[in-house]
């Protein structure tokens, strides 16, 4: 069964349900960034992951989708909060003004339990927000659960027609 990704007018593809899952990591951490992949891996392991390590460089890569030969979009952004350059908040706001990934589930991760980080996320659009454990099982543990969720039940609007 193959499903529509975008408008023929946008230079949408024809997506299989099962070609692999991809995936827009915005993480500065290398720890983090290889812990959520081997994590993310164990559950789905053709999953493609993007990872831009900063603000600016998720920005840019968000205005490249404009381009009409731009690919297919992410099935599923994971976005960090406290970046350099241009913090979390500010690339949610690029992702939510994007036509193309405006949709997109973005799940916000985070060593914040600030209860303001948390109502900021939401209320500018983020689909989750995942606080990150400390300790190296716990954080894989929580990504594997975030990845059976968004990658095995949750339907990407990616893959829609």
């Amino acid at each position: 069964m193959c499903l529509k990704y975008a408008s023929a007018e946008e230079g949408g593809a024809i997506r299989s349900l099962v070609d692999p899952y991809l995936i827009l990591l915005v993480e500065d951490n290398s720890d983090d960034e290889l812990l959520t992949i081997r994590a993310l891996r164990k559950v789905r392991p053709a999953c493609h992951v993007i990872v831009k390590r900063d603000g600016e460089e998720a920005e840019e890569y968000l205005a490249g989708l404009l381009s009409l030969d731009a690919g297919p979009t992410p099935d599923l952004i994971l976005l960090d909060l406290k970046l350099p350059k241009l913090d979390g908040f500010e690339v949610l706001d690029l992702v939510r003004s994007n036509p193309k990934v405006g949709r997109t589930p973005t799940i916000m991760l985070s060593s914040s339990d600030e209860p303001t980080d948390l109502l900021r996320c939401y209320e500018k659009g983020a689909s989750g927000f995942v606080r990150k454990p400390v300790g190296f099982d716990d954080y894989a543990d929580a990504v594997r659960v975030l990845g059976l969720y968004w990658m095995g039940v949750n339907l990407s609007p990616a893959r829609l027609l």
